[in-house]
């Protein structure tokens, strides 16, 4: 039987792994606060929040943003989501931010920092999905990284039960890549 001492020293090991390797989990908005949002959102994105589900997947370099119809027989809001998300990856992809501010307000988290981004210093790049679609933000730019995952959190906070946080990417998790190889996530 291993001595007390090394038993605690294996517990705090476990207790450390844990913290260090679990997803962070998103805190919500107030419910208030969470009806705002979607009362906004109505105005900007043409898909209905509550037929869809958005996922922020945080990533090494940046992160993955999907929009998946809840229902994958309803071609209507999956064409609804590959338009919008056509339309803001676009628009990301040059700095132009206006539509999550409108949803979100000026002083989202993240969103000043990623309007001033330099051209060449972040990716944007969008993909539709058999589902709906995504849009992959990449960087190597520590700071621009940094303010792709504090966007994401508040993406997360404000949309309340239509967001959840996704699996990570890249090195840390190659579940998605695995889907891509497989054919049975990407169109």
């Amino acid at each position: 039987m291993p001595s007390i001492k090394k038993q605690s020293t294996l517990f705090a090991t476990a207790i450390f792994s844990v913290f260090i390797t679990a997803p962070a989990i998103a805190q919500t908005a107030s419910p208030e606060r969470v009806k705002e949002i979607a009362e906004r959102g109505a105005h900007v994105m043409p898909f209905d929040l509550k037929q869809t589900q958005h996922i922020f997947s945080k990533t090494e370099t940046g992160g993955v943003q999907q929009v998946l119809v809840r229902d994958p027989a309803n071609t209507q809001q999956i064409e609804l989501i590959r338009q919008h998300l056509t339309k803001i990856s676009q628009a990301f992809s040059h700095g132009n931010f206006s539509g999550p501010a409108k949803i979100h307000g000026e002083a989202m988290p993240g969103l000043v920092e990623l309007r001033a981004v330099k051209p060449g210093q972040l990716r944007v790049e969008y993909k539709e999905l058999d589902n709906g679609a995504e849009i992959t933000y990449t960087s190597e730019d520590q700071g621009v990284i940094a303010s792709v995952h504090k966007w994401f959190d508040a993406q997360l906070a404000d949309h309340g039960p239509d967001a959840i946080p996704g699996h990570p990417h890249g090195d840390m998790h190659k579940l998605h890549n695995m889907h891509d190889m497989s054919g049975m996530h990407e169109k």
